[in-house]
């Protein structure tokens, strides 16, 4: 295998790790997970929870240290507005009208894990 298939390999693994992670702290903390990595022609969502009747769509970022910031600053405006147009589609698709919506991240930084409501 090439060394950068390897490399892909390896960081969706520990993509799916971090994720796996978000999702039970998420649960522990009484929220409902309502999808995970849900994707649509605009982009993808790692996890979108409810919670007392909020719908939460969650970005999850992973770091091992602080070398090159906290996980959360990787969430640039770009990346913000392709959430939030995927988002847009997936309370479409479901046809329900949600009176709130959040934008979470939960980043994981090493042992620590860290939700941020309302990122973005």
């Amino acid at each position: 295998m090439p060394v950068f298939e390897h490399s892909k390999r390896l960081n969706k693994i520990k993509g799916n790790l971090g994720e796996e992670l978000a999702s039970n702290f998420l649960k522990k903390n009484k929220y409902k997970i309502l999808e995970r990595n849900y994707s649509n022609k605009i982009g993808e969502i790692d996890i979108i929870a409810e919670k007392n009747g909020v719908i939460v769509f969650v970005e999850v970022k992973e770091r091992e240290t602080l070398t090159f910031g906290r996980p959360v600053e990787a969430v640039d405006e770009r990346k913000q507005n392709k959430i939030r147009r995927t988002a847009e589609v997936y309370l479409m698709s479901k046809r329900k009208n949600w009176v709130d919506v959040r934008f979470d991240v939960v980043e994981i930084l090493g042992d620590e894990i860290n939700q941020i409501e309302n990122a973005f």
